[in-house]
């Protein structure tokens, strides 16, 4: 565990507790959790951005011309 001395706006601290106290758990407890918050946010958007850097529009839409031109199957269908 690493200890980090964090500056944070006088209003931006006072939300951060109130919502803390809102969701019964510690300010450590909620700034960690909104850092791990953010980090998995970047790395998914960095992963889709690697996804889409490998993907092949041009063998998508060969697939996509090959599937059979057929009505779904009564379990595909949305009852609405």
């Amino acid at each position: 565990m690493v200890n980090y001395a964090l500056r944070v706006p006088e209003s931006l601290f006072a939300y951060a507790r109130e919502v803390a106290e809102s969701e019964h758990v510690s300010m450590n407890q909620f700034f960690v959790t909104a850092i791990a918050e953010k980090v998995s946010a970047l790395r998914t958007e960095t992963y889709f951005k690697e996804r889409q850097a490998r993907g092949d529009l041009a063998g998508f839409d060969a697939w996509l011309a090959a599937s059979p031109d057929a009505p779904p199957e009564p379990r595909d269908v949305l009852n609405g």
